[in-house]
């Protein structure tokens, strides 16, 4: 007998969908938020912009004033916000969501973030019986917008189960991992944005030594692919740039920092050296220092080719498209 496939209708809570509250409508936000609302799930959402939720309001969803508003109207909370810092200050406080959050209530928290934010909330509310669950994204803001995320969770299997229809409106139900404990999901998503990062500096300094070497650019790729120095960086990322020069403004570099940040701090606090990804955060400060924080995350590309004084850029007959 076969299993049911999965859905991603909104599950019922006393024959009433579940009310998802959203906090955080940028890039991301946006795009996850209208996919839950697609899904059949009543949205209650903040931002530090009201106009990020005009779209949405327009087709049913509620505003609500502050985090512990969002909280306090909802049966489930998701943040999706740039930083720690943000968390922290959206959670906590008189107008955050645990002053609004019933005893019992759950929070999901979507967000590049560290262990320690959510480590601390779990501790100050014990006796509260709270759900968390850290359940950070890969995707980009196209994977968000097309509700194909993948999406590592970590905390407690049976809320991962419980909440699996939620998530499932926002990701690919086959590329949402539990990925074991509370902060796996956060060390999972960072070490995979390290392992990006590093590879994304040196493929770019991989094709410009070769180029500047005096070998055709689409013969190089070809050549690393069919080698076994191939990843799916060589295949398929860098074509963004190689056929179009785009350097994926949706993530802007500032964040790119702020995420390496993280992943060295996360090493250190284990007690693993990291003298690599120390390296390639560096090489991404002086990009952001010389392009400006809202250069896309992939302009590091564009230190190499200022250096050769040639832009990396496929010809018309070996482009992806042709």
């Amino acid at each position: 007998m076969t299993s049911p496939a999965p859905t991603t209708e909104a599950p019922t809570t006393a024959a009433q969908p579940l009310t998802v509250g959203f906090i955080g409508l940028g890039n991301m936000g946006s795009g996850m938020t209208r996919n839950l609302q697609a899904a059949g799930f009543p949205l209650v959402v903040n931002d530090i912009r009201r106009e990020s939720a005009e779209a949405l309001l327009a087709d049913g969803a509620s505003w609500a004033d502050t985090p512990a508003e969002v909280a306090a109207a909802s049966d489930v909370v998701i943040t999706m916000l740039p930083t720690p810092r943000h968390v922290d200050a959206v959670v906590n406080g008189p107008t955050g969501i645990l002053a609004g959050i019933a005893d019992g209530g759950t929070w999901i928290d979507m967000s590049t973030s560290v262990p320690e934010v959510a480590n601390q909330v779990r501790e100050a509310t014990a006796a509260r019986g709270l759900h968390i669950l850290d359940a950070p994204v890969s995707g980009m803001s196209v994977g968000a917008a097309n509700g194909m995320l993948q999406i590592f969770v970590g905390g407690d299997a049976a809320d991962v189960a419980r909440l699996r229809p939620v998530l499932e409106a926002m990701g690919d139900p086959e590329r949402i991992l539990h990925v074991g404990g509370h902060g796996a999901g956060y060390a999972v998503k960072l070490m995979i944005n390290q392992l990006w990062f590093s590879h994304l500096v040196a493929t770019a300094e991989v094709l410009s030594i070769g180029v500047k070497a005096g070998v055709d650019l689409g013969v190089l790729r070809e050549s690393i692919i069919a080698s076994p120095a191939n990843s799916n960086f060589v295949q398929n990322d860098v074509l963004s740039i190689l056929d179009h020069g785009d350097y994926d403004e949706g993530f802007a570099i500032a964040l790119a920092c702020k995420d390496l940040g993280l992943s060295i701090d996360l090493a250190r606090s284990v007690g693993v050296p990291a003298e690599l990804s120390g390296l390639v955060e560096q090489i991404y400060r002086r990009a952001r220092a010389q392009y400006g924080d809202r250069a896309g995350e992939m302009t590091p590309v564009k230190l190499y080719e200022d250096l050769i004084g040639t832009e990396l850029r496929l010809g018309p007959d070996q482009s992806s498209a042709a």
